[in-house]
């Protein structure tokens, strides 16, 4: 990957427009994860330490292009100021005289935070003169969010094509570990695939199988594969009919890469807190009962399938995390591979909302080699899709 980082920039007295992710989970006006602002900070401290003026922008919510309240970003201004250390003025929009004359009153190694860019429709639409507005008095273009990097809007691809610009150190480190994992990664490379359904993952299970050496497949969307191989699944579990055939296919094209399925399957009577968990061979799930997880064979079968490799790339929880006790697997796995990361025998790279959550609540997140909270943009990539904001990085 070639694209410029900030260490290839001369910040001091430059105006230097920082595209962040500040879409942070709040409720009344609280900030209840702070994950995305303290990612944040680095790029942001670095840039004021050199001397540059610093406008952040960002989005938050889904304003649909209009000015509403409830979607301002006044309320991160004070938490942004508290993670950085840094003095944080709040401006009142994005674009407009108010906005520039900020902007001209600003010292070496001040930091304006900007009002929410999709108050206007030009920021989706990435309208060129709602770029060129957002780039006026801008000197350098500097893209820290790699989460939103794939939507061609206004402030995450039109801006570089009117401004000097490159990668903010969380972009960078994003874009260097998704390079390790499927870029050029150290081999034998495994790929741990869970969810619910094949018919959200299906570019992503279709890609992967061309990239990767193994390929475990959990989740709810293991129900499918298995009803592919003839293995009769019951009501209970979340086998898509319209994509037993798709799964098929993807089992027989498979080439170098070795698929691995579950052997056997965690139920109970019903779904819900306090259920006892029970375990049967995928083959033999009594009739009527709610698959809640991969069972401890499966779970042991992933563990060495992931110990036989150099590098795991992961998206998706195994099971059903969020109740207890069908956690079991997922915690199992995450603590396995925490251990082979921190032992220096595997690059782990993990993303995906369920899957971060996933990691938290084994208490893993930081023991692993790179834990990506950019959702959408992560996905897209393991697709082998281009994000835009990237591709316009490295021109």
């Amino acid at each position: 990957m070639a694209f410029k980082t900030l260490s290839d920039f001369d910040f001091n007295g430059k105006t230097v427009f920082v595209r962040a992710d500040l879409n942070v989970p709040a409720k009344d006006g609280v900030i209840t994860d702070m994950t995305r602002i303290d990612r944040f900070v680095p790029t942001l401290k670095e840039i004021a330490s050199a001397g540059g003026k610093v406008v952040v922008a960002s989005h938050f919510g889904r304003p649909k292009g209009e000015k509403k309240p409830e979607f301002s970003m006044a309320f991160m201004a004070p938490a942004l100021e508290k993670a950085s250390g840094l003095p944080v003025k709040f401006v009142d929009d994005c674009v407009g005289e108010q906005r520039d004359a900020a902007i001209r009153a600003m010292n070496k190694g001040d930091v304006i935070l900007l009002e929410n860019l999709r108050f206007y429709p030009g920021e989706e639409k990435n309208d060129r003169s709602f770029s060129e507005q957002l780039a006026s008095g801008i000197d350098i273009y500097i893209d820290d969010a790699f989460s939103t990097a794939h939507r061609a809007h206004a402030s995450t691809e039109g801006m570089a094509h009117l401004l000097p610009h490159g990668a903010g150190r969380l972009m960078q480190e994003e874009l260097e570990a998704l390079d390790k994992a499927l870029g050029n990664p150290i081999r034998p490379v495994c790929a741990l695939v869970g969810g619910s359904k094949v018919s959200t993952k299906l570019d992503l299970l279709s890609n992967l199988v061309k990239k990767v050496d193994y390929l475990c497949i959990g989740g709810g969307m293991a129900h499918t594969f298995l009803a592919a191989k003839g293995i009769p699944m019951g009501e209970g579990s979340l086998v898509e009919p319209t994509m037993i055939e798709t799964a098929r296919n993807i089992l027989a094209n498979a080439g170098q890469c070795t698929i691995v399925l579950p052997v056997d399957l965690t139920w109970a009577d019903q779904f819900g807190e306090g259920q006892e968990a029970h375990v049967s061979n995928a083959d033999a799930v009594p009739a009527g009962k709610v698959l809640l997880d991969i069972g401890p064979k499966s779970a042991q079968l992933f563990i060495d399938t992931i110990k036989n490799c150099k590098t795991l790339i992961w998206n998706g929880p195994v099971g059903a995390f969020e109740i207890k006790p069908f956690d079991k697997s997922t915690n199992e796995i995450a603590q396995a591979v925490a251990q082979l990361t921190q032992e220096g025998q595997l690059t782990s790279v993990a993303g995906g909302g369920d899957t971060v959550s996933a990691l938290k609540k084994a208490g893993v997140e930081p023991s692993l080699t790179y834990v990506s909270a950019a959702g959408g943009a992560f996905l897209e990539w393991m697709e082998g899709k281009t994000l835009p904001g990237v591709a316009i990085l490295e021109k």
